[in-house]
């Protein structure tokens, strides 16, 4: 019989665990308790949840999208701390690396007033390019970065041109109380951290909502691994053998077949079951054959913009 070949595997059915260890089986709560570790891959729209339990999708969509009012209040929120970021931090003559997501919007509308207002030169340099697809759960990933540049008559550029940037502005999944980040919810993790790690200052915008005390608190989703495409398998077993969980394929929404992000790769959003030392598994990950980055941004951000649901801005500044 014909073996079969890896993206059948991938793009069928779920992976098999490794011989002798227990499949991830998640739980409904919250907090940093998504299941028993397990090693396998499992593709989104298959439940993990056990008797009684609510699809994965209706669990995200009860989570993760509030009622109108709530709604309102968070994008509100993201206005309040896009505005007070680029009111502190920029100035004339910069060149700006420009984030990805629906935080970032409010950033760019307010820098393009000042432009017209107070006449700044400035460049800005974008993290993402093009569509990628997200899933139904990750609209906020549908806002890119070039698209807001351009759209609001902004001057474009890029890095071949401008490799020193003087200030970036992105948003965030989940923050913690070190001001290590979760990214890549909207796909763009490789080139977000590429403009971030080079850009003298990394400020970082959000809502109430992505303040977390560790990182799972908040954001349920895991943490994004950009891999190379032929290496989804290795990389799986490899990640959730050392360190437990469960990862999933991402999988678009408009096309058939996984996320593909703008350099040509899938993404792996690994559901891990417990607190980690960030930095250590941050560099073991990196590490594993076929792994082009992760969503782990680790002490890379100087200061984060919080707004409140109470109208004012909380700012945290990362600690020494």
């Amino acid at each position: 019989m014909q073996r079969p070949g890896p993206f059948s595997t991938l793009y069928g059915r779920v992976l098999a665990p490794l011989p002798g260890r227990a499949g991830g089986a998640a739980s409904g709560g919250g907090g940093n308790s998504w299941g028993v570790p397990g090693s396998h891959v499992q593709l989104p729209g298959r439940s993990q949840f056990g008797a009684g339990s609510t699809s994965t999708g209706a669990r995200e969509a009860n989570s993760v999208c509030p009622g109108p009012s709530a709604m309102s209040k968070a994008e509100e929120a993201k206005k309040l701390a896009g505005r007070a970021a680029v009111e502190n931090h920029v100035r004339n003559n910069q060149v700006l690396g420009i984030g990805s997501g629906s935080t970032i919007v409010h950033a760019v509308q307010r820098i393009a007033e000042r432009v017209k207002q107070e006449n700044l030169n400035l460049v800005c340099i974008p993290t993402s390019f093009q569509f990628t697809h997200p899933s139904p759960s990750l609209q906020d990933s549908h806002i890119l970065a070039r698209q807001l540049i351009l759209q609001y008559g902004l001057t474009l550029s890029d890095l071949d041109r401008h490799p020193e940037i003087d200030l970036a502005i992105d948003g965030a999944d989940e923050v913690d109380a070190d001001l290590n980040l979760i990214k890549g919810g909207g796909g763009c993790l490789t080139q977000e951290k590429i403009v971030a790690g080079n850009a003298s200052r990394f400020i970082v915008i959000a809502d109430f909502r992505k303040d977390s005390k560790n990182l799972g608190d908040q954001w349920h989703k895991g943490i994004p691994i950009e891999v190379i495409p032929m290496a989804c398998v290795p990389v799986s077993r490899t990640v959730t053998q050392k360190f437990g969980g469960v990862i999933e394929l991402r999988m678009a929404v408009n096309k058939a077949g996984p996320v593909v992000t703008d350099n040509g790769n899938f993404i792996l959003d690994w559901k891990f079951d417990r607190v980690h030392k960030w930095s250590e598994v941050n560099t073991a990950i990196k590490m594993i054959p076929g792994v082009v980055d992760t969503g782990l941004f680790i002490n890379m951000a100087e200061r984060v913009y919080f707004g409140m649901q109470d109208g004012s801005v909380n700012m945290r500044e990362k600690p020494f």
